[in-house]
């Protein structure tokens, strides 16, 4: 059965279609093409017609027209539209017409890197010309690294190896740095939060060089559709940028089925599991021979529902390599060899975290499943774009879980369909990441007086901090190194912490195996004693959690359930940076604040049936983090007014209606921000309801939340007043088990006294 066929089937199936909520089909979208740029270099177009390629589309044309005229671009434009001729193509040309000149890719991922390298070199093949492509990352032989950095005209890396071990080593990279002539950024719609902000400053570090040894390279960027492309690409390379977004690419019909689970408890407004649901969809999409891929959240639901998938599938000799699971944590072989299998046909369904959200190449798939909403609208549709890649009729499934963001999308589906993605977001200035690579700049190259780091604020303090503290020494007008240590190697560019645990199998007594790793803030929920870790579908259960040495030492089990453990959270104030009033007495402030996280505590929950069979203890460290937060106290005469309870479920019901609107007027992932409420607050010593950004230093959600406060709060109280139900809901407030039979109202309250208008000033 082919997609075509299986829609048909089910407009027509009534069971189905009485939980969908909207079904939008997206007519298909002929190519828009122009010839090729006269200022390409003629030895190319023979190597394009061989491929087929007798035009280019009209946002390749324009890109590779701004870039040979010296612009710095940045191109967006959806999955699978040949983005990656907008870079190969200007960076060939520029080294057939100078043999010298060299390229710097730059991929969010090793698997990106490897993927785009392929596809590099059979064109370099076809071209019979020597331009050597070479890939530089941890995955690189020490005897092919002198070579690469010796005669590599395009150098292939991530930004984690050129932070670590291209830039602090730049004495052996003379040749690259004195005749780079493009750098190339891909993804960049990846890079947000710790992430970009680090990024910004490694680029900064990169200019810095080049600078010092003589050349000026231009920046090629291309991204997902994002709302603010030419500002993160601006803020990312610190100059402006040209803007491509003239999309000529084809793309073949798509159908969008919006379905809501349904509802099995509706005093409490309790839906039926996404998970069931999504097995079960993905299940009749294996069973008709429809290749898909499902998307989840986090890694224990791709586990689950890998596992679920592998069930229905296995031969009698228990394999079932048709479906596999893929996301952050499977070692690189084991990656490579799904991604291999998908390009090639080998298997029917992955289900993956975000991980296959960017552009690797997986071949042909015909579907796609996002069990839940992944966070953005960008992330969405980067994942709904990994479907029909060949032009072909394709069909995506957004199956809502009771979450109020999920009921909040999945019935205004016109806020998806039609909304303008999410902003990217990061602040390369954030103290906390901007003095880390003030030393790594220092120990590549001293820094004179008078010398700025790109637009980096305040340079002279830094430095004289720095100097202070005895890591650098000032002799000569210049500020030179003086520690021992090797400052790169201290700092990850993608969380707050570089230390990894890595997960150990001690099933085999005479073999102990490395399956995969683990951040340092994920592995205390994922990795605690007890815990019932899943590997393709295998389960493994935790033996020991050695948080000193970062290792986790698991056993294979039959265990009949999996875990989930909870987190605790508690603020303290740091510093207050301003305040206003607030209606009726309250204050609203911005400000730092230290957050400290401790897992308590797991249950286990029975595969199927998904009840819960117990509860255990955790007992591991706490860890801690230096934020920036906005938040709201509330005014003594309103809280006064409450009796019971109500004040409690009032507030909780705040915090989770704004748990909703934050990602969505504030443009950014659920998982970047977070929502708390506190009856008798330690930072305020009054009932208070406080947002803080989710990562060490802040990234500026909060500063943007506490200028739009009066938007959020009135938002807020829009999505409460329109809902139907009673006394609470997941749409809403939340469910009426949750936040108590008065939660609802007290919510409304509180949100109407808070929106009240603000005093004169």
């Amino acid at each position: 059965m082919n997609v075509t066929q299986l829609a048909d089937r089910l407009r027509n199936d009534e069971n189905f279609m009485q939980n969908v909520v909207r079904w939008e089909v997206q007519p298909a979208r002929e190519a828009r093409t122009v010839p090729f740029p006269d200022s390409l270099d003629a030895r190319l177009l023979p190597v394009l017609q061989k491929r087929g390629i007798h035009q280019l589309y009209t946002h390749q044309a324009h890109s590779i027209e701004a870039t040979l005229r010296g612009e710095d671009t940045v191109i967006v434009t959806p999955t699978a539209s040949g983005k990656t001729m907008c870079y190969n193509l200007p960076v060939l040309s520029a080294i057939l017409r100078d043999p010298d000149a060299r390229a710097l890719y730059l991929f969010p991922t090793k698997a990106l890197s490897a993927d785009q390298v392929s596809e590099l070199y059979e064109m370099i093949g076809d071209l019979g010309v020597d331009i050597k492509t070479c890939t530089y990352d941890g995955d690189t032989p020490s005897a092919a690294r002198k070579a690469v950095r010796q005669a590599g005209h395009i150098v292939v890396t991530n930004p984690d190896m050129l932070h670590s071990g291209i830039l602090p080593h730049h004495t052996k990279w003379v040749k690259l740095f004195e005749n780079l002539k493009y750098i190339v950024v891909d993804e960049i719609h990846t890079y947000r939060g710790v992430f970009g902000s680090n990024l910004a400053n490694v680029l900064r570090r990169l200019t810095r060089l080049c600078e010092f040894y003589g050349s000026r390279p231009q920046y090629i960027l291309c991204s997902a559709t994002i709302a603010n492309p030419a500002e993160l690409a601006s803020t990312l390379t610190g100059r402006p940028v040209t803007l491509i977004d003239d999309n000529g690419a084809p793309m073949g019909e798509r159908h969008f089925v919006f379905y809501n689970p349904p509802v099995v408890n509706r005093q409490l407004g309790i839906r039926e599991g996404c998970i069931p649901v999504t097995r079960s969809i993905s299940g009749m999409l294996l069973k008709n021979g429809i290749r898909a891929i499902t998307f989840a959240r986090s890694r224990l639901t791709v586990e689950v529902l890998t596992k679920y998938l592998k069930d229905m599938v296995r031969d009698p000799l228990g394999n079932a390599g048709r479906v596999r699971g893929y996301r952050g944590g499977y070692l690189p072989t084991e990656r490579r060899e799904i991604e291999h299998g998908l390009r090639y046909g080998e298997v029917d369904a992955v289900v993956s975290t975000n991980a296959l959200e960017l552009g690797v190449d997986i071949g042909s798939l015909d579907a796609c499943v996002l069990c839940g909403y992944p966070g953005t609208i960008a992330a969405a549709w980067q994942q709904a774009g990994r479907a029909g890649r060949r032009r072909s009729t394709s069909i995506v499934f957004f199956i809502a879980s009771s979450s109020a963001l999920d009921q909040y999308i999945v019935n205004h589906p016109d806020y998806f369909l039609r909304q303008s993605p999410e902003n990217a977001l990061l602040n390369p200035d954030n103290l906390y990441i901007l003095l880390n690579h003030f030393k790594c700049a220092a120990f590549e190259l001293p820094f004179r007086d008078d010398e700025d780091f790109g637009n980096a604020p305040s340079p002279g303090e830094l430095l004289e901090y720095l100097s202070e503290q005895n890591i650098l020494h000032h002799v000569g007008g210049k500020y030179h190194w003086s520690a021992e240590d090797f400052p790169a190697s201290e700092i990850s560019l993608r969380s707050a912490t570089s230390e990894n645990f890595v997960i150990i199998d001690i099933t085999d007594p005479a073999r102990h195996r490395v399956i995969g790793e683990m951040d340092r803030f994920t592995a205390p929920m994922l990795l605690h004693e007890n815990a019932i870790y899943m590997h393709e579908a295998k389960l493994y259960q935790v033996e020991k959690l050695d948080f000193d040495a970062c290792k986790a030492y698991i056993r294979q089990t039959e265990a009949g359930y999996y875990t989930d453990a909870d987190l605790n959270v508690s603020l303290s104030l740091l510093d207050i940076a301003e305040e206003k009033p607030v209606p009726g007495g309250g204050v609203c402030a911005l400000g730092e604040v230290k957050v400290t996280a401790l897992v308590t505590m797991f249950k286990k929950i029975r595969f199927d049936t998904h009840e819960t069979l117990g509860f255990g203890p955790v007992r591991l460290p706490e860890t801690d983090m230096h934020t920036t937060a906005m938040w709201w106290t509330l005014p003594d005469e309103l809280c006064a007014s409450f009796t019971g309870d109500a004040l409690k479920n009032g507030m909780l019901g705040v915090a989770n209606l704004l748990r909703i609107v934050c990602p969505l007027y504030l443009m950014c992932a659920p998982q970047d921000i977070a929502v708390q409420y506190q009856v008798r607050s330690p930072i305020t010593d009054k009932p208070t309801v406080i947002i803080y950004d989710n990562c060490p230093g802040g990234i500026g959600l909060s500063d943007k939340a506490f200028g739009m406060r009066s938007l959020l709060l009135e938002k807020a109280l829009q999505i409460v007043t329109d809902c139907t139900c009673e006394c609470g809901c997941p749409s809403c407030a939340g469910p009426a088990g949750e936040i108590g039979t008065n939660g609802k109202q007290a919510a409304i309250r509180i949100l109407r006294e808070l929106t009240k208008d603000e005093p004169a000033r």
